[in-house]
């Protein structure tokens, strides 16, 4: 016997700026079976700067929120809050009043980490209700305000395949590129809604895939901010490290702005992360020159290694149309590192529906 797809709506009050929340504690406190009544589960985050991890990244490190939480501190120290990230030079967003500049969180670590670990907006699991399943929030306390998140959970058994296509993406002549797929110039969005709703189905999944022939090129999902996009991002993607030296230099030069413990850490930032990276994944001593090599070399390629991103697709509450749903500020980006062959690059769209 089939049943019906389950979606629940969760509100989670992180209460610290880094804080790995278990939904599924909180999915058994709220609607009891909905885990055991279904083989899979999507789980959705409407937020740039909150998401999920892939089940196997989470079986890697076996659900363990102490090793979660240690995989992200190298993320940290690759990009340390207050680093010189464009993102938060207020004075520079024009597209900011000067009201919103006073409240305007200063996040660029907590999107590049979002980026850079892998994070996704919308993940599926195959459904373990007695294990954690974690809500990585790595903006949850700032001076102005504590966040309030909403997370969706859809619980279903199968899936089927109702609709695909491909798109054609033009690129620009840099070598290094961000584009937002969300733009409405580029019309992407609205082929994929008018997609959706020929399926005319209420719940779904949508993937959008870069094309198995492109090369250099990944897509993220997060807030397309020119700063962020066009110097931070492009900073990281010529040299993963460069935040993490300007804030070591910066303790270097300015001893007495930390404690005198951390002015020697800060000289070993690379090695940190490595050695962190490997103790929450469980690497062994024989990997760990190949992980050097992953880290250290190609960087553009081994910092954004993401090849699709998904978002949940349901009736818009407004219009009464199928719809990808998104967050306010939540955009696809595809990023290149290289120029693109005539200057387009191809991605798949693949509609799945839920029962």
């Amino acid at each position: 016997m089939t049943t019906q797809p389950t979606e629940l709506t969760l509100t989670l009050a992180p209460q610290r700026r880094f804080e790995a929340i278990d939904v599924n504690s909180r999915i058994n406190q709220e609607a009891g079976d909905l885990l055991r009544k279904h083989q899979r589960a999507l789980y959705t985050s409407f937020h740039t700067t909150a998401g999920y991890l892939d089940q196997s990244l989470s079986v890697r490190m076996h659900h363990r929120q102490d090793l979660v939480s240690q995989f992200f501190s190298a993320f940290h120290a690759l990009f340390p809050q207050g680093g010189e990230y464009r993102h938060d030079q207020m004075e520079l967003r024009s597209e900011l009043t000067e009201e919103q500049k006073v409240v305007e969180p200063r996040n660029g670590d907590s999107h590049l980490t979002f980026i850079g670990a892998g994070m996704r907006n919308c993940v599926t699991y195959r459904t373990r209700p007695d294990a954690p399943v974690y809500f990585i929030e790595l903006d949850g306390k700032s001076d102005a305000a504590m966040r309030k998140r909403k997370t969706t959970v859809v619980g279903y058994d199968h899936e089927t395949v109702v609709a695909r296509t491909t798109l054609s993406i033009p690129m620009s002549k840099h070598p290094i590129d961000a584009i937002n797929l969300a733009d409405p110039r580029l019309g992407v969005l609205e082929r994929i809604n008018d997609l959706v709703a020929q399926v005319g189905i209420d719940r779904a999944r949508v993937d959008l895939v870069v094309s198995p022939n492109e090369r250099n090129v990944g897509i993220t999902v997060n807030e397309y901010e020119t700063l962020l996009m066009q110097h931070d991002l492009v900073e990281v993607l010529r040299d993963p490290l460069r935040f993490a030296r300007a804030k070591a230099s910066h303790m270097v030069a300015d001893p007495f702005s930390i404690p005198g413990k951390t002015l020697n850490y800060a000289k070993y930032d690379a090695v940190r992360v490595l050695n962190s990276l490997m103790e929450a994944l469980r690497i062994d001593a024989g990997s760990f020159e190949r992980l050097i090599a992953k880290v250290m070399s190609l960087p553009a390629r081994r910092f954004l290694r993401s090849r699709r991103v998904s978002f949940l697709a349901g009736t818009d509450p407004e219009t009464g149309q199928p719809r990808v749903l998104r967050g306010t500020y939540q955009s696809p980006i595809l990023v290149q590192w290289q120029p693109a062959e005539k200057q387009e690059r191809h991605i798949d769209v693949v509609v799945t529906q839920f029962s």
